[in-house]
């Protein structure tokens, strides 16, 4: 098995979820695979059981953002200022047959490896809150306000550097994640953590890394499923 390092694309929110969701899909299961993405406008999405009300309550006043749900769980992310990326597990692999809370800490811990080779101070958050005077505690609502456990904090401060969120299916898993580039700091070279992200990936998955192009999948499918995630049904699912 090999870890495929896909070119980064960009996309409109629908199109990046989509193209996510068909990387699990349709993708030989053969291999994981990593991509890096960007927006083309200012975006936020968010966990594919919250409530849409909940959401638009969480959102900025001003417009001009797109909105979509995510085919996976989680509360609401900001995607103006982040570093996105997916990575998919085929069905089988040892990782995507863990619990779901283990390969979150794992490949987490690999992210925090990969900031600590620049010198950022990062580590996975080890315990949960205490729980509220309800007996439980608070539910994902937006990502970046706070850190959940084996979520990637800041070592001095504790602020929140990554979170993500994850679906299984019988295909495999798939992993959406997104770092916080103003709390790790402007002088931070992404393309090396790219490059160093990839290769902590590797090691903790046992494989080889290798840049490939692009899947030759069907272009009318991701075109129909674009078009599904930016309708209104998709979006007011919940």
């Amino acid at each position: 098995m090999k870890l495929h390092l896909l070119s980064d694309r960009a996309g409109s929110a629908a199109e990046n979820m989509a193209t996510d969701f068909l990387l699990l899909q349709r993708y030989p299961e053969t291999a994981v695979r990593l991509r890096h993405y960007g927006w083309h406008r200012p975006a936020f999405t968010f966990g594919y059981s919250q409530k849409l009300a909940f959401v638009r309550d969480q959102l900025p006043p001003e417009e001009g953002f797109e909105l979509c749900r995510r085919p996976t769980g989680g509360g609401v992310v900001d995607h103006r200022d982040d570093w996105t990326y997916a990575l998919v597990i085929p069905r089988g692999h040892v990782l995507e047959e863990a619990p779901a809370t283990e390969s979150y800490r794992l490949i987490h811990e690999a992210l925090a490896v990969a900031l600590g080779w620049q010198g950022v101070p990062a580590e996975v958050k080890r315990e949960a809150d205490e729980p509220s005077a309800k007996g439980a505690a608070a539910a994902p609502g937006v990502c970046f306000q706070r850190a959940e456990r084996f979520d990637v904090v800041h070592a001095r401060g504790g602020a929140k550097i990554a979170g993500a969120a994850q679906k299984r299916n019988k295909h495999g898993l798939l992993f959406q994640g997104s770092v916080a580039r103003a709390v790790v700091g402007p002088k931070f070279d992404w393309e090396k953590f790219h490059t160093d992200f990839a290769a902590t990936l590797a090691r903790l998955l046992e494989v080889d890394a290798d840049a490939v192009p692009w899947p030759d999948w069907n272009e009318d499918e991701l075109y129909g499923l674009t078009e599904q995630y930016a309708s209104p049904k998709w979006l007011e699912y919940r």
